[in-house]
């Protein structure tokens, strides 16, 4: 009995506060990416601005003065645009992470496959911005102390325990049209599906058959149950659990 109430009480703590885009005031783009060379190579940060804009964001560069009313760093995201390895394909997706590092959402993967840098790099970005635009942001009012305050353990729980390995991990059913393949991550993997698109992003945690899972928003954990793994969250205050078959 009483494993069965921590194992609600940490589900509760890590789903509970799971959080959206639509939680902060604005977000913060860099002026460099990290598979760039210069800032704003391309253009690249300026593009990002704009299109956050045009989604219904309130942006700003890292370098600028932020007006009144903005102070407060957990109030806002910060994106960060990746890039994707692929054959003769650009593959760039963006990642908005909070105040504490917690990636809050990740978008769909643009790919591209014109040949110059700067035309593969502009379309992928583009692409990259019709999920984000999908959201349909507006900003609901949270403050950090409402929001971001409570949610520090669960990235606190990433950053601190050791990596460990998949020991028992359920077998994948390989015939299975919803398969999903685990990339290895610094953190933790990536889920993708044959697309390939990232369906699902996963945080280690200290045990090898439970992890922070992040689906569309959407923060809770991956469990292995009975030789399968689930994914388990909070939605109107009942718990959720999804089947979800990885390939490790």
């Amino acid at each position: 009995m009483r494993i069965k109430f921590f194992l609600i009480a940490f589900l509760t703590s890590v789903i509970g506060f799971s959080q959206s885009v639509n939680d902060y005031k604005a977000v913060i783009v860099p002026l460099k990416y990290d598979f760039l060379k210069t800032e704003n190579q391309y253009r690249l940060s300026t593009m990002t601005k704009a299109n956050l804009l045009k989604a219904g964001f309130q942006a700003f560069y890292a370098n600028e003065q932020l007006p009144a009313g903005f102070a407060d760093r957990c109030d806002l995201l910060y994106v960060d645009v990746k890039k994707d390895s692929g054959f003769l394909v650009t593959k760039l997706y963006l990642e908005f992470r909070d105040c504490y590092g917690k990636v809050i959402y990740t978008s769909q993967v643009g790919r591209s496959k014109e040949k110059e840098y700067e035309s593969a790099y502009r379309e992928s970005l583009e692409l990259a911005f019709v999920s984000i635009n999908a959201l349909n942001y507006k900003y609901n009012g949270k403050t950090a102390n409402s929001s971001n305050a409570v949610a520090v353990s669960a990235p606190a729980v990433a950053q601190t325990v050791a990596a460990t390995a998949i020991v028992s991990a359920p077998v994948a059913d390989m015939t299975d049209p919803n398969l999903l393949y685990a990339q290895p991550t610094e953190n933790g993997y990536q889920l993708i599906d044959k697309t390939p698109k990232v369906v699902m992003k996963l945080l280690k945690t200290s045990r090898p058959d439970s992890f922070i899972a992040i689906k569309d928003g959407i923060q809770g954990s991956l469990n292995a149950k009975d030789n399968q793994w689930f994914f388990e969250y909070y939605k109107n205050d009942q718990l959720v659990s999804e089947k979800v078959v990885v390939k490790f």
